[in-house]
């Protein structure tokens, strides 16, 4: 860590006041954690020399920015990405997610050498293009190819796509136009030693998940992956298993999230998704191990501790569950 605790901490809080003293403490088995992540760094650059088989066994754990901004919006402050780097370090996390700004590429850049003056990994980005217009795709798959160059040079591994939602459910050629467009991302990412993961949310889980299974159904699982978000498929009415059985095989990065009778739980922990029958199909199987832990409130989840307990629980179930 290159610039030790961050000082600031304490502005995280949403619940009383969080001391830099106190996040110590909290922090408990976060000194083992660190450990754990500097013995197994050898392993990971020993991986990444190696075949594919060998690299889907290393392990990365990653924090997604949506949860962080929500706690700054709940806190009515700014949201820092800088600040949330050093905090995410802290608790024990390889990366952070964030969303990728595609039109200015050179931002990628600078954000990726920003995570690595907090001894974080450029692993990940998120973004959410509109691909289902046939006038306007390619240009849009073309911005996104440029913005990924910089990408793979940074040392980043997966770009998350949750193609855009447009307010209904979208037609037979608009789908067709934007697996197409996932198509030439998917092959020209392939073609930069990146990955593609395409994420949904809940419009692409309408009339029985129509989107979501013809995005899968019509491309190729060498060129279009998938970004598992385990909770987002299930509140879609497709059961973990279900998924993994059907298109387990595309994973390449995952997105976890918990929640109980239905609503978001603030921390990862037992409740309405079995992650243990997750991890241990994900071992057997040898899937890629890129974990991102996306905390999110919404309504009715009841925050009864700060954002970086929340975040460190969530580390520590991570490795409980997945060893990772």
């Amino acid at each position: 860590m290159s610039d030790g605790m961050n000082p600031r901490l304490e502005s995280f809080s949403p619940v009383g006041h969080a001391t830099r003293r106190e996040f110590v403490r909290r922090a408990g088995s976060a000194a083992v954690l660190g450990a754990l992540a500097s013995q197994a760094e050898l392993l990971r650059e020993i991986a990444s020399a190696a075949e594919e088989p060998a690299s889907k066994r290393q392990s990365l754990v990653g924090s997604n920015s949506f949860g962080w901004t929500q706690y700054a919006k709940r806190e009515k402050r700014a949201f820092d990405i800088v600040e949330t780097m050093s905090v995410v370090r802290d608790c024990g996390y390889d990366y952070l997610e964030p969303n990728m700004d595609f039109t200015r590429p050179d931002s990628i850049g600078e954000m990726a050498e920003q995570m690595k003056s907090k001894g974080l990994k450029p692993v990940s980005l998120y973004c959410g293009p509109r691909l289902h217009e046939a006038d306007k795709a390619k240009d849009v798959v073309a911005q996104l190819l440029a913005a990924a160059k910089v990408c793979g040079q940074c040392g980043f591994q997966v770009i998350s796509c949750n193609a855009a939602p447009i307010g209904r459910e979208k037609t037979d050629e608009e789908l067709k136009t934007q697996v197409a467009a996932l198509k030439e991302f998917g092959q020209g990412l392939k073609e930069q030693g990146l990955r593609l993961g395409v994420h949904h949310h809940l419009p692409e889980m309408a009339n029985n998940a129509r989107e979501f299974h013809y995005n899968f159904g019509n491309s190729d699982p060498a060129t279009v992956g998938f970004c598992y978000d385990v909770h987002w498929v299930w509140r879609g009415a497709i059961q973990p298993p279900d998924a993994l059985r059907q298109y387990g095989n595309r994973v390449v990065t995952w997105h976890i999230r918990q929640s109980r009778g239905g609503i978001w739980w603030e921390d990862l922990d037992t409740g309405d998704i079995d992650y243990g029958a997750v991890a241990q199909y994900a071992a057997e199987h040898e899937l890629p191990r890129r974990f991102t832990v996306e905390l999110a409130i919404e309504a009715k989840t009841q925050v009864t501790r700060t954002a970086i307990e929340n975040h460190r629980r969530s580390r520590e179930f991570i490795h409980r569950v997945f060893g990772a």
